[in-house]
């Protein structure tokens, strides 16, 4: 516990799923961390708001605040990091998870729908780590981690699910590529500055609440899905230790590492890298 005592971190997208069990096992861990959402969340209609869940994280003991920011407008997110810093100082973590999809047949995906998606899951990212390096260079330390995903590679034939299912995933994996590979570039820039940049993806689709297709996929398909513990660890492990460069998947990091999967307030060892998908 406290692997991450006075350090303050920022979570994009983490009003619910992955990047509030982020904050919240990072809270856990002893940040103060300030959680950033559009006030309905990339989706609006699913449960949760950032301002709930702030308060839960507060209600908790935890040093918690919310910024709003629309990721897809430039001008809503080039003050973030300064109002992010207002609240408890210098930023020592970034993660970049927020990200929009747009799921359709890559041979009729409108601009408008790729724009979208490059905006949120490229420009976005990177504009927020261009705003937070020069302050982590001069203090010689800072971890920024951009949440990627599996999609960013082309599923293997023949497909785990319906063809459709691989086909329209195929714009939305592009940018997570593209943010693969600017990340790369970024963390090879920063390594003599004492940066530590880089993305993480799960392993397969990450069970979270509210996500009820999810949910039904798990079912049919137990080996499509990941528990959100996994993913957390992963990050957690990224952003605490020397790890430089890296574009890799949550279960095949903590296997390699031998690390322990813990429960998001840390106290409870749930296994390790290979735990199966969890369904109650």
């Amino acid at each position: 516990m406290n692997l991450l005592e006075g350090k303050v971190a920022l979570i994009t997208g983490s009003s619910r799923g992955i990047g509030l069990a982020i904050a919240t096992r990072f809270a856990a861990e002893g940040a103060r961390v300030i959680l950033s959402a559009s006030r309905l969340g990339v989706h609006g209609k699913l449960p949760g708001t950032l301002e709930q869940a702030v308060a839960d994280l507060q209600a908790s003991g935890a040093d918690a605040v919310a910024e709003v920011a629309n990721l897809a407008d430039s001008q809503s997110r080039s003050d973030l990091v300064e109002r992010a810093e207002s609240h408890f100082g210098p930023l020592d973590i970034l993660v970049n998870n927020a990200a929009m999809a747009r799921m359709g047949m890559p041979s009729q995906l409108t601009t408008a729908d790729r724009n979208l998606m490059f905006e949120v899951n490229v420009n976005a990212p990177v504009e927020l780590a261009q705003q937070v390096i020069p302050g982590m260079r001069e203090r010689g330390q800072g971890w920024i981690l951009n949440i990627s995903s599996a999609t960013s590679n082309q599923p293997q034939v023949p497909y785990p699910d319906r063809p459709e299912a691989a086909h329209v995933i195929g714009a939305y994996g592009a940018s997570k590529a593209a943010l693969d590979r600017y990340t790369e570039a970024l963390a090879h820039e920063m390594t003599a500055a004492g940066l530590c940049i880089n993305t993480l993806a799960p392993e397969a689709i990450v069970l979270t609440p509210g996500a009820e297709y999810v949910r039904d996929i798990a079912e049919r398909r137990p080996d499509m899905v990941e528990p959100l513990e996994v993913m957390v660890e992963a990050a957690l492990e990224l952003c605490t230790q020397r790890h430089c460069g890296q574009v890799c998947f949550s279960r095949r990091l903590l296997h390699a590492l031998q690390r322990p999967v813990m429960s998001l307030d840390g106290q409870t060892v749930l296994g390790d890298g290979l735990l199966a998908a969890q369904l109650d």
